[in-house]
């Protein structure tokens, strides 16, 4: 075991700090890049998907249309069996639906409003297919998307490609403090300022994600909320911080120099009585 004396700085440790450094710069790069591919492929994709869905037409000839084809088919089901179990984590809201030779299988929806819960099995429906899956079903006057349904709400895609960004920055700054700083990388430790700060990334990002799907605001002011809320809450966290240690260093025995003792003075020597003088 290595001893350091008191107000040295210890080699080892100074590396491991510089090491844990590199170790977060490193896995930031994961949601740097998921971060990416979420504004450069999964949000392109799921905009075209949707433009594509809301031009397609109803099949010319619906007896010579194909599974995938491109077109709006509508296909008779007959309902085997539905599965409505609110609480569930996964195919919670599902239906199995035969419609052979066109299409059989199970569907799965987000809710159970307002055909799901009315059907039972047996009962003939009618489905929409486009590109092989089953867009939406019907019976009589109401009909309901399923989960295959491309869908005009980007808005939480921003909300996850910027918390992804923000993670990746988060990770990306505290490790780069650490290789540059590895004796003097506070605050930016985990408690208080690292746990906070992913708190509240999170919060951000979903309190505002959800309700900008629910009013329908357009996507960008998901960023352009989520950025300056954690941008100042991380400086008022910073700042925080700082001004608690520096009053706890203030307050410490260590922080207050002793004062020097005062030497003691040499008594001085007794002066000698004079002789008394003889009268004349």
């Amino acid at each position: 075991m290595t001893v350091t004396r008191a107000g040295t700085k210890n080699p080892r440790s100074s590396i491991r700090t510089r090491l844990l450094g590199v170790l977060l710069v490193l896995l930031s790069v994961i949601p740097a890049v998921s971060c990416w591919l979420v504004f450069s492929a999964w949000l392109p994709h799921d905009i075209e998907r949707y433009q594509e869905y809301q031009a397609a037409e109803p099949c010319p000839d619906p007896s010579k249309a194909e599974n995938g084809a491109d077109c709006l088919l509508t296909v008779d089901f007959t309902v085997e069996r539905t599965r409505n179990e609110p609480g569930k984590r996964s195919g919670g809201y599902t239906a199995t639906l035969d419609g052979a030779p066109v299409w059989s299988g199970t569907v799965s929806f987000g809710d159970p409003d307002p055909v799901l819960e009315r059907l039972v099995p047996g009962d003939r429906i009618t489905g929409t297919v486009w590109r092989g899956d089953v867009m939406s079903v019907g019976k009589g006057e109401l009909r309901q998307n399923t989960s295959d349904a491309p869908r005009d709400e980007p808005q939480m895609t921003y909300a996850i490609g910027t918390f992804l960004g923000l993670l990746a920055a988060l990770g990306l700054g505290f490790g780069a403090v650490r290789i540059v700083r590895p004796l003097g990388h506070a605050p930016f430790t985990w408690r208080p300022l690292g746990k906070t700060l992913l708190i509240v990334v999170t919060v951000a990002c979903a309190g505002v994600g959800l309700p900008a799907v629910w009013i329908g605001v357009p996507s960008w002011i998901v960023p352009a909320v989520v950025v300056p809320i954690v941008a100042v809450t991380a400086w008022q966290l910073h700042q925080h911080v700082r001004q608690t240690a520096a009053a706890a260093h203030d307050r410490s025995p260590s922080s207050t120099k002793p004062t020097k003792p005062t030497e003691p003075t040499e008594p001085t020597e007794p002066t000698e009585p004079t002789e008394p003088t003889e009268p004349a």
